[in-house]
């Protein structure tokens, strides 16, 4: 791998995990001051996110998305991509989230490092290299951390959550290996646009289904509008264009290491506009996440594995 190209990749990914963070805040202050649930929510940022993407493959490679749209092939694994990927992966970490609590839910959803770690070794017929291991080791540290505070009663795991957290991890494996013929083929760009387009419809219609004609749309303030728009441009538009693009240059494995970002970049946030202070854990944490991303991008530079995806 061209370093070049690894650094652009590695640096997306990290773009992308950031950008996650800015999101967390936006969604937590939508579900603190308006009515809006977190089905709506999720499905207006990915529509909206899909709606921009949309836009500038119009603008931009109009050709492109008619013959994507014209594969019969293509149109399948973009609906599962969407709908079975991006979708069900936000959907599964709101109902974690529910059932536990936040920090919860993200040491939960951080089991899809190993995950995507063992798929690949099984796939590759081989074993996990050093570095992997490391990186991995101080990835689920940091993440651990970060989301608790070091200490492990913060964590509540009733049955439900646990098994809704674990599939949130899955989901996401899926959506970060599932994809990698289409980007392949199509790009990175074109085969987030499309699929979190399909994600946004798909979520709209089980609202309207489930809950449309019970609840109504929400009312929601000037404020509200600012950021759920800010949620959809930053946090889905800009965190899965960014993250996806890595993902699709340094691969599922590396990316999903570098993923740990996310939890970072939020306690950050937090701390920056609430005016929270930093933890001895929140200190320790962004020390590991900065040995993961050494670690990864000395591996990656390394060795050009071949990983493949499912699909």
């Amino acid at each position: 791998m061209e370093r070049g190209k690894l650094v652009e990749g590695v640096l997306s990914t990290l773009a992308g995990a950031i950008a996650w963070g800015t999101s967390g805040t936006c969604v937590q202050y939508l579900l603190t001051h308006s009515t809006i649930d977190s089905l709506l929510l999720t499905s207006l940022r990915q529509t909206g996110a899909g709606v921009m993407f949309l836009s500038v493959l119009l603008l931009r490679d109009r050709p492109q998305l008619h013959a994507m749209a014209a594969d019969r092939d293509t149109r399948r694994r973009l609906l599962v991509f969407g709908t079975a990927g991006l979708f069900l992966n936000s959907v599964l970490y709101a109902a974690t989230i529910s059932y536990t609590n936040a920090g919860t839910a993200t040491v939960l959803q951080s089991l899809n490092v190993p995950m995507v770690l063992a798929l690949a070794c099984a796939l590759e017929r081989r074993l996990p290299r050093r570095l992997e291991v490391g990186a991995l080791v101080c990835a689920a540290l940091a993440t651990f951390l970060i989301a608790t505070g070091g200490n492990p009663g913060a964590l509540h795991l009733p049955l439900p959550g646990l098994l809704l957290g674990i599939a949130t991890a899955a989901a996401s494996v899926f959506y970060t290996t599932y994809p990698k013929p289409l980007f392949e083929r199509w790009g990175s760009f074109a085969t987030t646009g499309v699929g979190m387009a399909a994600a946004g419809v798909c979520g709209l219609m089980l609202w309207g289904v489930t809950r449309g004609a019970q609840v109504g749309f929400p009312a929601l303030g000037l404020d509200c509008w600012l950021v759920l728009w800010a949620a959809a441009l930053v946090g889905t538009f800009g965190a899965y264009g960014l993250f996806l693009h890595g993902v699709s240059v340094v691969g599922p494995v590396r990316g999903n290491m570098l993923g740990a970002a996310e939890p970072v970049s939020a306690t950050v946030l937090t701390a920056l506009t609430l005016h929270t202070a930093f933890s001895w854990a929140d200190w320790v944490g962004l020390a590991l996440m900065v040995a993961t991303i050494a670690l990864v991008t000395r591996q990656a530079a390394e060795t050009q594995p071949q990983e493949t995806a499912s699909g």
